[in-house]
Protein backbone atom coordinates (compact mmCIF):
# COMPACT_ATOMS: atom_id res chain seq x y z
CA UNK A 1 0.00 0.00 0.00
CA UNK A 2 2.77 2.42 0.89
CA UNK A 3 4.47 1.69 -2.41
CA UNK A 4 1.35 2.76 -4.33
CA UNK A 5 1.00 5.93 -2.24
CA UNK A 6 4.63 6.87 -2.86
CA UNK A 7 4.23 6.28 -6.61
CA UNK A 8 1.12 8.49 -6.69
CA UNK A 9 2.91 11.29 -4.80
CA UNK A 10 5.85 11.24 -7.20
CA UNK A 11 3.47 11.40 -10.17
CA UNK A 12 1.58 14.31 -8.58
CA UNK A 13 4.83 16.23 -8.04
CA UNK A 14 5.93 15.65 -11.63
CA UNK A 15 2.56 16.79 -12.97
CA UNK A 16 2.74 20.04 -10.99
CA UNK A 17 6.22 21.03 -12.19
CA UNK A 18 5.15 22.86 -15.42
CA UNK A 19 3.25 25.41 -13.30
CA UNK A 20 6.47 27.15 -12.37
CA UNK A 21 7.32 27.92 -15.98
CA UNK A 22 3.88 29.37 -16.74
CA UNK A 23 3.29 31.28 -13.52
CA UNK A 24 5.04 34.46 -14.61
CA UNK A 25 7.19 35.95 -17.30
CA UNK A 26 10.93 36.41 -16.61
CA UNK A 27 11.80 39.93 -15.56
CA UNK A 28 14.65 41.51 -17.46
CA UNK A 29 16.93 43.98 -15.73
CA UNK A 30 18.17 47.19 -17.28
CA UNK A 31 21.54 46.66 -15.60
CA UNK A 32 22.24 43.10 -16.70
CA UNK A 33 25.43 42.34 -18.55
CA UNK A 34 24.61 38.90 -19.96
CA UNK A 35 24.31 38.62 -23.72
CA UNK A 36 21.15 36.97 -25.08
CA UNK A 37 21.79 33.89 -27.21
CA UNK A 38 21.00 35.59 -30.51
CA UNK A 39 24.36 36.73 -31.79
CA UNK A 40 26.19 39.99 -32.34
CA UNK A 41 23.03 42.05 -32.77
CA UNK A 42 21.80 41.11 -29.30
CA UNK A 43 25.20 41.95 -27.79
CA UNK A 44 25.10 45.35 -29.46
CA UNK A 45 21.58 45.85 -28.08
CA UNK A 46 22.70 45.17 -24.51
CA UNK A 47 25.72 47.42 -24.91
CA UNK A 48 23.45 50.11 -26.30
CA UNK A 49 21.10 49.72 -23.31
CA UNK A 50 24.05 50.02 -20.91
CA UNK A 51 25.16 53.19 -22.66
CA UNK A 52 21.61 54.59 -22.56
CA UNK A 53 21.40 53.74 -18.85
CA UNK A 54 24.59 55.67 -18.12
CA UNK A 55 23.45 58.63 -20.23
CA UNK A 56 20.04 58.67 -18.55
CA UNK A 57 21.55 58.63 -15.07
CA UNK A 58 23.96 61.40 -16.03
CA UNK A 59 21.11 63.50 -17.44
CA UNK A 60 19.11 62.98 -14.25
CA UNK A 61 22.05 64.05 -12.07
CA UNK A 62 22.41 67.17 -14.24
CA UNK A 63 18.69 67.97 -13.71
CA UNK A 64 17.89 67.30 -17.38
CA UNK A 65 14.84 65.27 -16.43
CA UNK A 66 13.17 65.37 -19.84
CA UNK A 67 16.16 63.78 -21.53
CA UNK A 68 16.59 61.27 -18.70
CA UNK A 69 12.94 60.18 -19.03
CA UNK A 70 13.27 59.79 -22.80
CA UNK A 71 16.37 57.62 -22.41
CA UNK A 72 14.80 55.44 -19.71
CA UNK A 73 11.80 54.88 -21.97
CA UNK A 74 14.07 53.90 -24.85
CA UNK A 75 15.62 51.23 -22.63
CA UNK A 76 12.17 49.95 -21.67
CA UNK A 77 11.11 49.92 -25.33
CA UNK A 78 14.01 47.55 -26.05
CA UNK A 79 12.48 45.04 -23.63
CA UNK A 80 15.02 45.52 -20.80
CA UNK A 81 12.40 46.31 -18.17
CA UNK A 82 12.88 46.21 -14.41
CA UNK A 83 11.45 47.72 -11.26
CA UNK A 84 14.48 49.97 -10.84
CA UNK A 85 14.21 51.26 -14.40
CA UNK A 86 10.57 52.29 -13.95
CA UNK A 87 11.35 53.72 -10.52
CA UNK A 88 13.99 55.98 -12.06
CA UNK A 89 11.63 56.83 -14.91
CA UNK A 90 8.92 57.76 -12.40
CA UNK A 91 11.33 60.04 -10.54
CA UNK A 92 12.36 61.74 -13.78
CA UNK A 93 8.73 62.23 -14.84
CA UNK A 94 7.83 63.57 -11.39
CA UNK A 95 10.70 66.07 -11.46
CA UNK A 96 9.71 67.03 -15.00
CA UNK A 97 6.18 67.80 -13.81
CA UNK A 98 4.44 64.98 -15.68
CA UNK A 99 2.37 63.68 -12.76
CA UNK A 100 0.31 61.15 -14.70
CA UNK A 101 3.29 59.43 -16.29
CA UNK A 102 5.14 59.47 -12.95
CA UNK A 103 2.27 57.58 -11.29
CA UNK A 104 2.10 55.20 -14.25
CA UNK A 105 5.84 54.47 -13.95
CA UNK A 106 5.68 53.92 -10.19
CA UNK A 107 2.84 51.46 -10.65
CA UNK A 108 4.84 49.61 -13.30
CA UNK A 109 7.81 49.53 -10.95
CA UNK A 110 5.65 47.94 -8.25
CA UNK A 111 4.23 45.43 -10.73
CA UNK A 112 7.78 44.21 -11.41
CA UNK A 113 9.13 44.69 -7.88
CA UNK A 114 6.25 44.57 -5.35
CA UNK A 115 8.64 44.85 -2.42
CA UNK A 116 10.05 48.24 -3.43
CA UNK A 117 9.21 50.53 -0.50
CA UNK A 118 10.77 53.53 -2.29
CA UNK A 119 8.43 53.12 -5.28
CA UNK A 120 5.44 52.61 -2.97
CA UNK A 121 6.28 55.75 -0.95
CA UNK A 122 6.84 57.89 -4.04
CA UNK A 123 3.57 56.63 -5.52
CA UNK A 124 1.71 57.76 -2.41
CA UNK A 125 3.38 61.18 -2.57
CA UNK A 126 2.51 61.58 -6.26
CA UNK A 127 -1.10 60.47 -5.78
CA UNK A 128 -1.58 63.05 -3.02
CA UNK A 129 -0.83 65.71 -5.63
CA UNK A 130 -3.63 64.67 -7.99
CA UNK A 131 -6.72 66.85 -8.21
CA UNK A 132 -9.25 64.07 -7.75
CA UNK A 133 -10.06 63.12 -4.17
CA UNK A 134 -11.85 59.80 -4.47
CA UNK A 135 -12.85 57.86 -1.38
CA UNK A 136 -12.53 54.15 -1.98
CA UNK A 137 -15.46 51.87 -1.26
CA UNK A 138 -14.81 50.11 2.09
CA UNK A 139 -13.85 46.49 1.65
CA UNK A 140 -13.76 43.50 3.94
CA UNK A 141 -10.58 43.68 6.02
CA UNK A 142 -9.55 40.15 5.07
CA UNK A 143 -9.67 41.04 1.37
CA UNK A 144 -7.34 44.00 1.88
CA UNK A 145 -5.01 41.94 4.05
CA UNK A 146 -4.75 39.19 1.41
CA UNK A 147 -4.07 41.79 -1.29
CA UNK A 148 -1.26 43.28 0.79
CA UNK A 149 0.21 39.83 1.38
CA UNK A 150 0.13 39.06 -2.34
CA UNK A 151 1.86 42.35 -3.10
CA UNK A 152 4.87 41.35 -1.02
CA UNK A 153 6.25 39.18 -3.86
CA UNK A 154 5.93 38.95 -7.62
CA UNK A 155 3.88 36.21 -9.29
CA UNK A 156 7.05 34.36 -10.29
CA UNK A 157 8.32 34.39 -6.70
CA UNK A 158 5.00 33.04 -5.43
CA UNK A 159 5.17 30.27 -8.04
CA UNK A 160 8.66 29.30 -6.86
CA UNK A 161 7.43 29.28 -3.25
CA UNK A 162 4.54 27.05 -4.28
CA UNK A 163 6.89 24.54 -5.92
CA UNK A 164 9.19 24.59 -2.89
CA UNK A 165 6.24 23.97 -0.58
CA UNK A 166 5.09 21.12 -2.82
CA UNK A 167 8.56 19.57 -2.64
CA UNK A 168 8.55 19.91 1.14
CA UNK A 169 5.08 18.36 1.23
CA UNK A 170 6.34 15.33 -0.68
CA UNK A 171 9.28 14.95 1.71
CA UNK A 172 6.99 15.24 4.75
CA UNK A 173 4.60 12.60 3.40
CA UNK A 174 7.48 10.26 2.67
CA UNK A 175 8.74 10.83 6.22
CA UNK A 176 5.29 9.94 7.56
CA UNK A 177 4.99 6.80 5.42
CA UNK A 178 8.49 5.43 5.81
CA UNK A 179 9.36 6.28 9.42
CA UNK A 180 9.01 3.58 12.07
CA UNK A 181 9.26 5.86 15.08
CA UNK A 182 6.02 7.50 16.25
CA UNK A 183 7.70 10.88 16.84
CA UNK A 184 8.93 11.11 13.25
CA UNK A 185 5.56 10.00 11.91
CA UNK A 186 3.82 12.75 13.87
CA UNK A 187 6.38 15.28 12.67
CA UNK A 188 5.84 14.22 9.07
CA UNK A 189 2.05 14.39 9.44
CA UNK A 190 1.90 17.88 10.94
CA UNK A 191 4.57 19.19 8.56
CA UNK A 192 2.61 17.79 5.62
CA UNK A 193 -0.56 19.57 6.80
CA UNK A 194 1.26 22.90 7.19
CA UNK A 195 3.04 22.58 3.85
CA UNK A 196 -0.21 21.67 2.10
CA UNK A 197 -1.79 24.91 3.33
CA UNK A 198 1.32 26.87 2.35
CA UNK A 199 1.40 25.33 -1.13
CA UNK A 200 -2.30 26.13 -1.63
CA UNK A 201 -1.91 29.75 -0.45
CA UNK A 202 1.15 30.47 -2.58
CA UNK A 203 -0.49 28.80 -5.58
CA UNK A 204 -3.53 31.07 -5.16
CA UNK A 205 -1.32 34.18 -4.89
CA UNK A 206 0.63 33.21 -8.03
CA UNK A 207 -2.56 32.44 -9.97
CA UNK A 208 -4.20 35.68 -8.85
CA UNK A 209 -1.16 37.71 -9.90
CA UNK A 210 -1.08 36.00 -13.29
CA UNK A 211 -4.81 36.59 -13.88
CA UNK A 212 -4.40 40.28 -13.03
CA UNK A 213 -1.44 40.62 -15.41
CA UNK A 214 -3.34 38.94 -18.24
CA UNK A 215 -6.44 41.02 -17.53
CA UNK A 216 -4.35 44.21 -17.60
CA UNK A 217 -7.27 46.33 -16.41
CA UNK A 218 -5.52 48.96 -14.28
CA UNK A 219 -4.85 52.23 -16.09
CA UNK A 220 -3.82 55.80 -15.31
CA UNK A 221 -5.41 58.95 -16.76
CA UNK A 222 -2.78 60.92 -18.69
CA UNK A 223 -4.92 63.76 -20.02
CA UNK A 224 -4.99 66.96 -17.96
CA UNK A 225 -8.75 66.52 -17.58
CA UNK A 226 -11.31 64.28 -19.24
CA UNK A 227 -15.09 64.07 -19.03
CA UNK A 228 -16.43 60.59 -18.31
CA UNK A 229 -19.52 59.93 -20.44
CA UNK A 230 -22.69 57.94 -19.87
CA UNK A 231 -22.13 56.04 -23.12
CA UNK A 232 -19.31 55.61 -25.67
CA UNK A 233 -20.21 58.75 -27.60
CA UNK A 234 -18.78 62.27 -27.46
CA UNK A 235 -22.29 63.72 -27.46
CA UNK A 236 -23.34 61.60 -24.46
CA UNK A 237 -24.03 63.09 -21.04
CA UNK A 238 -21.05 64.01 -18.86
CA UNK A 239 -21.17 62.02 -15.61
CA UNK A 240 -18.05 63.36 -13.88
CA UNK A 241 -14.59 64.69 -14.68
CA UNK A 242 -11.26 62.99 -13.97
CA UNK A 243 -7.84 64.59 -13.95
CA UNK A 244 -4.27 63.57 -14.69
CA UNK A 245 -2.86 60.82 -12.49
CA UNK A 246 -6.13 59.20 -11.39
CA UNK A 247 -6.03 55.40 -11.41
CA UNK A 248 -9.01 53.57 -12.91
CA UNK A 249 -10.05 50.00 -13.66
CA UNK A 250 -11.10 49.13 -17.22
CA UNK A 251 -14.19 46.93 -17.21
CA UNK A 252 -15.10 46.98 -20.91
CA UNK A 253 -14.08 48.21 -24.35
CA UNK A 254 -15.92 49.35 -27.45
CA UNK A 255 -13.85 50.67 -30.33
CA UNK A 256 -11.89 53.73 -29.23
CA UNK A 257 -13.79 53.87 -25.94
CA UNK A 258 -13.47 51.96 -22.68
CA UNK A 259 -15.75 51.61 -19.68
CA UNK A 260 -13.94 52.56 -16.49
CA UNK A 261 -14.62 52.19 -12.77
CA UNK A 262 -13.06 54.44 -10.15
CA UNK A 263 -12.32 53.63 -6.51
CA UNK A 264 -15.68 54.88 -5.18
CA UNK A 265 -17.60 52.59 -7.54
CA UNK A 266 -18.68 55.15 -10.15
CA UNK A 267 -18.64 53.99 -13.76
CA UNK A 268 -18.60 55.65 -17.14
CA UNK A 269 -17.05 55.72 -20.59
CA UNK A 270 -13.94 57.59 -21.74
CA UNK A 271 -11.68 57.55 -24.77
CA UNK A 272 -8.81 55.08 -24.55
CA UNK A 273 -6.38 57.68 -25.88
CA UNK A 274 -6.81 59.64 -22.62
CA UNK A 275 -5.30 56.89 -20.45
CA UNK A 276 -2.65 54.18 -20.52
CA UNK A 277 -2.71 50.70 -19.05
CA UNK A 278 -0.13 49.88 -16.39
CA UNK A 279 0.70 46.62 -18.17
CA UNK A 280 1.09 48.18 -21.62
CA UNK A 281 4.46 48.22 -23.38
CA UNK A 282 6.23 51.53 -22.89
CA UNK A 283 6.78 53.59 -26.02
CA UNK A 284 9.56 56.17 -26.33
CA UNK A 285 8.27 59.68 -25.84
CA UNK A 286 8.06 61.32 -29.26
CA UNK A 287 8.38 64.84 -27.90
CA UNK A 288 11.39 64.24 -25.68
CA UNK A 289 14.76 65.45 -26.80
CA UNK A 290 18.17 64.08 -26.04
Amino acid sequence: MRRYLITMLLALCAAAMPFGADAGEPEDSAERTETPACGVAAEACVCSADALWDRANTAYINNDFRTAAALYERIAAEGLQSGKLYYNLGNARFKEGSLGRAILSYRRALALDPGSEDARYNLRVAERMTKDRIEAVPEFFLTGWLRECRALLSGTAWAVCSLAALGGLLAAVLLFLLSRRLLWRKTGFYAACALLLLAFATFCFASSDRRERLRNATAVVLAESVAVKSSPDRSATDLFVLHEGTTVEISGELGAWCEITIADGKRGWMEQAKLERVGATVRPAADAGE
